[in-house]
């Protein structure tokens, strides 16, 4: 099965982002049976206020952080979706497919164009077209996405079935692949989804020393917090948002009795987070202790993180520009 799915280079890492997606990537090309392409969306990255001194960076950086994890290009197709132009060009040919009000309908733009008033592009606006020519270029056949991005999908399935009927059977409609973890939270406002922007306090990066991840979840909201109007839910989504991501984490039979332990204590309303939080401490720092150890040594060796990402463009290059080209047939532009 032709597998494919992209993640945006804007900062650190955190633990949402991981067990949201990178974790699925990483089982996805263990079967054999899956062909995998994974890409920094860094194209799609430029929707929001960046740094063009610290982009570059931030390619770098987030494509270490995926080969420590344990993407692997012997595995995958790992690449930089900017340096293969037959994206764009697709992106131009399927958006004569969409019509405005239903990217007006998407649900991210909406969100987005809150978030960021000052900046409402068009890029901003365009995003799920690009997204769909980043999945049909390939012929992928399965997304691993977030619940957030089903929407998107959609859109891309609706395109992919729009541009069949027009034009004769070509793109598969790709079906999604969700991830078993449910979505993780921010620590200091348990009914918002984790995120950077939340503060350095609402996530856990993948990069934070001992100490810190220690603070972290030592302030973290659990169900003795919360003040005012909706301080019962947001202290009970604390509770639940924590033990949700000790499950996550937990690998062995002993850390997955344990987790039943303190759900169970949780549900009685007698679970000790003066307990609870410093043993959930522990299992993070020690679930990502081996992958601080290999983003270290790989950090000292950015020639092999370029030549990583070359070998990917050129492998994922050469297909897209051969399904481009059969578009551009297809479609008449062929003289």
């Amino acid at each position: 099965m032709k597998i494919i799915s992209g993640i945006q280079p804007s900062g650190e890492l955190h633990i949402g982002n991981y067990l949201g997606a990178i974790k699925n990537w990483v089982r996805l090309q263990g079967d054999q049976k899956n062909d995998c392409f994974f890409f920094i969306a860094d194209y799609h990255s430029l929707t929001e206020d960046y740094s063009p001194k610290e982009k570059s960076k931030e390619i770098l950086d987030l494509t270490i952080d995926l080969l420590a994890l344990g993407l692997g290009p012997k595995k995958s197709v790992i690449f930089q979706q900017s340096q293969i132009p037959f994206h764009t060009e697709l992106t131009w040919i399927l958006n004569t497919l969409v019509k405005i009000p239903e990217l007006e309908r998407m649900t991210q733009f909406k969100d987005k164009v809150k978030k960021q008033k000052h900046n409402i592009n068009i890029g901003l606006f365009d995003y799920p077209v690009l997204m769909a020519a980043d999945i049909l270029i390939y012929k992928a056949e399965a997304v691993p996405v977030g619940e957030d991005q089903i929407q998107h999908l959609e859109l891309t399935r609706e395109i992919a079935r729009r541009f069949n009927d027009k034009f004769g059977k070509f793109f598969p409609e790709p079906k999604s692949i969700l991830t078993e973890t449910p979505k993780i939270m921010s620590l200091t406002d348990p009914t918002k989804k984790m995120s950077k922007s939340g503060g350095d306090k609402s996530y856990i990066a993948l990069a934070d020393s001992p100490k810190i991840i220690k603070e972290k979840v030592k302030s973290a909201v659990s169900d003795s917090g919360g003040q005012g109007k909706n301080a019962g839910l947001t202290a009970q989504a604390g509770g639940d948002n924590l033990l949700s991501i000790f499950n996550a984490l937990a690998e062995t039979k002993e850390e997955k009795v344990e987790y039943m332990n303190y759900k169970k204590d949780h549900k009685a309303g007698k679970l000790k987070y003066s307990q609870f939080k410093p043993r959930l401490a522990e299992l993070i720092i020690n679930y990502f202790a081996d992958y601080r150890k290999k983003r270290a040594k790989l950090s000292k060796n950015p020639e092999y993180i370029k030549k990583v990402l070359k070998d990917g463009v050129d492998k994922a290059s050469a297909i897209a520009e051969k399904t481009l080209k059969e578009v551009k047939k297809k479609i008449g532009l062929t003289i």
